[in-house]
């Protein structure tokens, strides 16, 4: 009996062995930070108003960030947290009708307005898609580029959304970050108490997620905000 009991405690100590640990989900680092893009009363034309503006720097220097993109005709790219479709309908013109622009965000009557606004437009290369709060919702393998204008910072998940990111890029696509600089005693208040992290970690995230930094782009038009480039390893 005892060397049954012996074989039945080994056997139990093997199977331990051999079960991989639980990962647990991770946590949100910003709890909320989207709470404004999900309420069924969004009211798209205010945030139009507050998105594409001339105080705002992005919008303002939008064809001098496009440029360091490196957009090419026929690219597929990802527009992550697209908003109004300011960039989106952008890389649209620049693509052609070879290429293929995803207007990937959170709210989806910010997806629904891009979609009329390319319709208007009669841009038929872009596709709308809602995300979610961990998954960019895009299919593996499809996209040269993945461009986050000012929205990491919204990333509540973002070692989540990172991986559907690096699943969605092709072999040696590219990632690239537009964010603003967090620096205390330079950066605005506003921006202290709404972005999370700076840019030294931010790119740690990145790198942790399975990127390779590239470079931060030259950018002397740019004041508040950085740009960042990586590829998917």
């Amino acid at each position: 009996m005892r060397s049954i009991a012996r074989i039945a405690a080994f056997a139990l100590l093997l199977t331990a062995c051999s079960t991989p640990p639980s990962t647990a989900p991770e946590t949100s680092v910003k709890p909320g930070i989207n709470q404004d893009y999900l309420a069924d009363d969004l009211d798209v034309a205010r945030f139009e108003n507050r998105f594409e503006v001339e105080s705002r720097e992005v919008f303002t220097q939008r064809a001098k960030i496009l440029a360091a993109c490196g957009l090419r005709t026929g690219m597929h790219v990802a527009d992550i947290g697209a908003g109004t479709g300011l960039f989106t309908l952008l890389m649209a013109s620049r693509l052609g009708e070879s290429g293929k622009v995803y207007a990937v965000d959170i709210a989806p009557k910010f997806v629904e307005h891009i979609e009329q606004r390319a319709a208007e437009r009669k841009l038929g290369n872009i596709r709308g898609v809602v995300c979610g709060e961990r998954d960019v919702n895009l299919p593996a393998a499809s996209i040269d580029l993945a461009f986050v204008c000012d929205t990491y910072h919204h990333f509540e998940y973002p070692m989540s959304t990172l991986a559907t990111i690096h699943a969605a890029l092709r072999p040696g696509g590219e990632l690239v970050i537009v964010d603003f600089i967090r620096e205390p005693g330079q950066s605005r208040q506003w921006i202290l108490d709404h972005v999370r992290a700076g840019r030294d970690v931010v790119r740690q995230e990145i790198e942790a997620a399975g990127f390779t930094f590239v470079r931060q782009e030259p950018t002397p038009f740019l004041q508040e905000n950085y740009l960042l480039r990586f590829v998917r390893s």
